[in-house]
C-alpha cells in the first residue's frame, strides 16, 4: 500500500503495528453490525489504548517524526507566547498554566525558560496529555533542560474540577475525532467506515445522530442543499471540540483560554466550493487525503471550526478577547523584538532564527491558515496580541 512512490515503506515493527490496529478497527465494526462512524474510526486509530497513533511509541514530532509545530521550528514561538502570558499574569496575580497536548514538552520549556528570564514563572504548570510516550519524553526533556524548574511541572491524568489561570491548547483540537456529514438533495447522510473485499471503505448512512442533525440542519444555510457537488457535500462537524469548549468553561474559574490552530470561520470552512472537507493526513512530512493508510502509524486531523468553538464558548458564559491569524498574534506580542536579542552581526545564530521567524509568520507558511482565539472568565482585559489584525469578522 503506498501513497506515493516517494514515501518509505515502514519497517516490519510498524508494519506489525498497523496491522494490530486495524485488527482493532475490524473487530469493533463487526461488534457493531458492519459500519462505524468515522469519528469512531479516527477515534481508535489515534488513541486506541497502546495501538493509536498517539498512544504509541512512535516518534511523531519534529525531523524524524510526520510532522513540526510551531514550538518544534523555533523557540522563538514559546518565547514570544510568553509575552502575552506575562500581561495576563499581571491581571491575575499569581496564577497557573494548564497546557493541554504538550508533544514534546518544547512549548513549556521555551515558556518556563522566558517567563523565568522575565520573573514572571507560574505557581505551577499543569500538563494533561493523553500519551504517556510523549510524557515520558516531555519528562525527559524538562529533567535534562530545567531540572531546577521540575517541582512546578505536575501532569494531570484528568481534567480539574476547578481552575483559575492560563489554559493552552497548541495544535489539540485538529486532532479531535471528527464526524463526515454529507449534505445530498436535500437529505443528511454520515459518512462511516466498513470493511468491505479485505479492507477499510466509506459507507454512508441517514444521519440519526440528534446533535448532528441540529448542527447540520443550521449549516444548511451556508452550505446549501448539496446537489451542487458530485456525490454531495462533504465535510466535518467536531463535536468533541464543542464539548471540549464546554468543559473549559465549566472548570475556569477566572482566567484566559488560548488555542492557537489551523482552520477557518464558518463561512470560509463551509464554502460551497470546499466540497470535499478539510481531513488530512500527516505520515513522515506527506500529507494526503486518506485516513486508511497504515492506520495506527500516521497522523489524521481536520481543520478547526473557529465560529462553531467561538459560540460554544459565549453559550457556555465565557467572554470572547480576540481571533487574528498566528502571524499578527506574534507579531502584536513582539516576536521581532525576541529576535533582535541575537545581534545580527552574529550570522551563525541569527539568521537561522531569522529563517525561523518567517516560517511561523509567513502567509505562505504557518503565518495566515494558524489561528489565534481567546476567551476569558473574570478576566474581561485586552490582550496585546490582538492589538492589531483583529479578524473577527470572519467568524
Amino acid at each position: 500500500m503506498s501513497i506515493n512512490n516517494k514515501i518509505k515503506s515502514p519497517d516490519e515493527i510498524a508494519l506489525t503495528h498497523s496491522r494490530r490496529t486495524a485488527a482493532l478497527i475490524r473487530d469493533d465494526i463487526a461488534a457493531a453490525g458492519g459500519w462505524i462512524t468515522f469519528e469512531h474510526y479516527m477515534n481508535l486509530a489515534l488513541y486506541a489504548p497502546g495501538l493509536g497513533y498517539y498512544t504509541s511509541g512512535a516518534t511523531k514530532l519534529g525531523r524524524a517524526g510526520d510532522f513540526v509545530t510551531a514550538p518544534e521550528i523555533s523557540a522563538l514561538f514559546g518565547r514570544t507566547l510568553a509575552r502575552q502570558l506575562v500581561q495576563i499574569h499581571e491581571q491575575l496575580g499569581d496564577y497557573e498554566v494548564l497546557e493541554f497536548g504538550a508533544g514534546s514538552g518544547k512549548l513549556a520549556l521555551d515558556l518556563l525558560l522566558e517567563l523565568e528570564q522575565i520573573g514572571a514563572l507560574p505557581e505551577k504548570y499543569f500538563i494533561l496529555d493523553v500519551s504517556a510516550d510523549l510524557q515520558q519524553r516531555q519528562r525527559a526533556l524538562f529533567a535534562q533542560a530545567i531540572p531546577h524548574l521540575q517541582q512546578r511541572i505536575t501532569w494531570l491524568a484528568r481534567l480539574p474540577d476547578r481552575f483559575t489561570g492560563i489554559i493552552l491548547a497548541n495544535e489539540v483540537l485538529d486532532a479531535m475525532p471528527a464526524h463526515l456529514v454529507v449534505w445530498h438533495d436535500n437529505a443528511l447522510f454520515e459518512r462511516g467506515v466498513t470493511w468491505r473485499d479485505r479492507q477499510f471503505a466509506w459507507q454512508d448512512r441517514l444521519l440519526e445522530n440528534q446533535a448532528l442533525l441540529t448542527v447540520a440542519g443550521r449549516l444548511r444555510a451556508v452550505i446549501g442543499d448539496g446537489s451542487g457537488a458530485t456525490g454531495g457535500y462533504l465535510s466535518e462537524i467536531n463535536l468533541a471540540a464543542l464539548g471540549f469548549m464546554r468543559s473549559l468553561a465549566q472548570l475556569l474559574q477566572r482566567g484566559v483560554i488560548l488555542l492557537i490552530d489551523y482552520g477557518f470561520g464558518e463561512r470560509e470552512y463551509y464554502h460551497p466550493q470546499r466540497q470535499q472537507g478539510t481531513l488530512m493526513c500527516h505520515y513522515r512530512h506527506h500529507a494526503h487525503a486518506d485516513p486508511f493508510f497504515f492506520p495506527g502509524l500516521q497522523d489524521i486531523t481536520s481543520h478547526v471550526d473557529f465560529t462553531a468553538l467561538a459560540q460554544a464558548a459565549i453559550e457556555n458564559k465565557l467572554q470572547f478577547l480576540g481571533y487574528t491569524t498566528q502571524a499578527n498574534f506574534l507579531i502584536n506580542c513582539g516576536i521581532t523584538d525576541v529576535l533582535a536579542r541575537i545581534p545580527a552581526e552574529e550570522t551563525g545564530s541569527y539568521l537561522p532564527l531569522s529563517n525561523q521567524l518567517q516560517q511561523l509568520v509567513s502567509p505562505a507558511e504557518m503565518g495566515e491558515l494558524f489561528k489565534v482565539i481567546a476567551f476569558g472568565k473574570e478576566c474581561d482585559m485586552f490582550l496585546n496580541g490582538f492589538r492589531a489584525g483583529d479578524i473577527s469578522r470572519l467568524l
